[in-house]
């Protein structure tokens, strides 16, 4: 039998604690606007997302936060900002909708991950609503009994 090659995973980072913090309402995509040095980083999974969020600013959404790692072979003549603010890319009416409804409706604008796609760096992004600590707990709870639930199907057969 010939084995089955893996095909490599698109997505370079995720933002996980984001979920547990915020229920996700509706996902986006949207591009980066880097430079050759950030997209080297990048093809190394040189990046972080935690504690990092996406802001609206002159009617443009821009990504915060955001951690790149410069490669020690990057160039001299460039001077490295890891935590550079980034712009977002997407059409018009898609930001005009997200911003209608962070203004009007109280929601915040979470990046969920990074990937590839085509070649080019793509960003998840969610509208969310924070999470109270009740909330969490009955996440979680959820989270634990449907895990025990598949353990009971999986031995009582």
């Amino acid at each position: 039998m010939a084995k089955k090659k893996k095909t490599p995973s698109n997505q370079i980072a995720a933002n996980k604690k984001a979920r547990h913090d915020y229920s996700i309402e509706a996902n986006f995509e949207a591009g980066l606007s880097l430079t050759g040095w950030e997209v080297k980083s990048l093809r190394d999974n040189r990046v972080q997302m935690n504690e990092s969020y996406v802001m609206v600013r002159d009617n443009e959404l821009w990504w915060l936060g955001g951690h790149i790692t410069p490669l020690l072979s990057a160039s001299t003549h460039i001077k490295t900002d890891p935590f550079r603010t980034r712009k977002l890319l997407m059409h018009r009416k898609e930001i005009d909708r997200l911003i209608g409804q962070v203004e009007r409706k109280g929601y915040t604008l979470v990046p969920l991950s990074l990937y590839w796609k085509n070649g080019r760096v793509k960003m998840d992004i969610g509208i969310a609503k924070g999470k109270q600590a009740h909330d969490k707990r009955a996440t979680d709870k959820d989270r634990t009994w449907k895990r025990d639930q598949a353990r009971i199907l999986k031995h009582s057969r």
